[in-house]
Formats: C-alpha cells, structure tokens, sequence
C-alpha cells in the first residue's frame, strides 16, 4: 500500500501533535490509517482530529466513533460470524491476513489467528494485541490467544530466519531510529525466548503485507470451516455464556447501551 505522508500525518492532527506522541501510538496510529484506508473509511480519521472539533480519543474502537447507521439486529444466539458481518467493521485487512497465510501454507491455528489478530480494534485500539488474546482465549487453543497478544510487540523486530523485515513505512514515515516503548522491548525479549514464539510471529509475517488495495473482497463465509474447528462457539450464544470474557462480547454487540 502507498501511504501519502503528508496526508497520514494530517489525518492525526499534524506535526505537532506527532511530535507528542510516543513511538508506539506513531506506529498505532499509522497501521489504524492503512486500515482504514484499505476499507475506504478515511473521510472520519481526519475530521475526529480537527482541532476546531470535539477530539475523538485515538485509542477508542471503530464501535465508538460517531456514526449515523442503525446498528445491524443479531441473532438470539450470536456467533462469530455474525459479529464479524455486524459489527467488525473493518475487516479486509485481517481477512487478506488469514489468506495469505493459507496461501503460504501455514496451520490452521495460525490461519484462524491471523483472521482475528485485528479485530479487537473494533473495541479499543490501544494496546489491541492484549485485548485480544484476552477477548479469544476461553474459546481457542492457548498458543492463538498467545500469537495474537504477543504479535503487537514482534511486529516491531526482524526475524530474518522467517523472512520477517522491520517494515521500511515505519522509516519512511517517523524516520531511522524508531524506538518502541518499554514494556513492547520486554514483551519482545520473553517471546523470543518462549516456546510458543512462532505462534506470534507467524502472525507478523502475514500481517504487515496484507493491506493489498488492489485485491478482490474476502468474505468471512470462506473461513466457516476454520472458524468451526478453531473458535468454540458456546451453545448460549457469545456474550450470553457467563464467561470471564462475557461483558466484552456484549459491549461489542450493542455499544450503544448507556450503562
């Protein structure tokens, strides 16, 4: 994907309000643009940053930005799918992930992960890849919630042997020398040393390259057999099953509750 420089960097307020932010917010800020771009929603990132209006947090999910749509009705008993049709509303760059990573031939465990790596930016930005791995882990084998928390650092650190480069935007964008915050340096150096350090980093390399314009739509329903054997769906529905992660599936159904 081309990225316009001077047009990133207006769409999050200019160059003062770079100058203030960390280099882990640069980097947030930047993949939430080529996102958005790739889904063709860039018209809100610039006008939630004006400063003549009121400031949308960029750390808020896409479910909470200002909206004019009636949210779509769910099923008694919601599933993934649903949610993903309903209420993920960016959802090509994680699904151009998921098909790059059949098309390289990873597992199925790492093809599910890399379709779900994102898809808590729907609910929060900040720190996405630990919410996720929070939101999925009563519902999938543990090395995809651990991929999915830990691939937020890894992204940030070549790996030569698996054909992963520190992605040149990043220079091109915030210049040489980006330094990640220091808990992202910790998190990095634990799971590099972790057994379960492929599972994230796997995530890595078929995530950065996936904002691909040019590529025809992906739909959910081409991972329904993945999703099946890789996502335990709870007979009551997600959000309704009493588990530790309940309340965050619900939030995600209907963000509109005032309390």
């Amino acid at each position: 994907m081309q990225v316009d420089r001077r047009k990133f960097i207006v769409s999050i307020g200019g160059t003062a309000a770079v100058a203030a932010m960390s280099h882990e917010d640069r980097a947030e800020a930047l993949e939430h643009y080529m996102t958005e771009k790739l889904d063709g929603r860039l018209e809100r990132g610039a006008a939630a940053q004006a400063p003549t209006e009121p400031r949308v947090p960029r750390g808020a999910g896409r479910l909470f930005a200002p909206t004019t749509a009636e949210w779509q009705t769910l099923p008694e008993k919601p599933t993934l799918i649903d949610i993903f049709e309903r209420r993920f509303v960016s959802t090509r760059h994680v699904l151009q992930s998921a098909t790059e990573a059949v098309r390289t031939g990873q597992p199925e465990r790492t093809v599910f992960a890399c379709l779900i790596h994102d898809v808590t930016q729907n609910l929060i930005k900040a720190d996405h890849g630990y919410w996720g791995a929070q939101l999925f882990a009563p519902y999938v084998d543990e090395r995809v919630s651990w991929g999915v928390r830990y691939h937020q650092a890894l992204r940030f650190y070549p790996d030569e042997a698996t054909g992963y480069e520190y992605p040149e935007m990043y220079d091109r964008i915030f210049g040489v020398g980006y330094v990640p915050d220091e808990y992202i340096k910790k998190d990095y150096e634990f799971a590099r040393k972790h057994r379960h350090y492929m599972e994230a980093r796997l995530i890595t390399v078929n995530d950065q390259y996936a904002f691909d314009e040019n590529k025809p739509e992906i739909k959910v329903e081409e991972f329904t057999d993945v999703i099946g054997r890789q996502f335990k769906q709870p007979r009551e529905g997600l959000g309704l099953d009493n588990s530790s992660v309940a309340h965050m599936w619900r939030t995600i159904i209907n963000p509109d509750k005032p309390l």
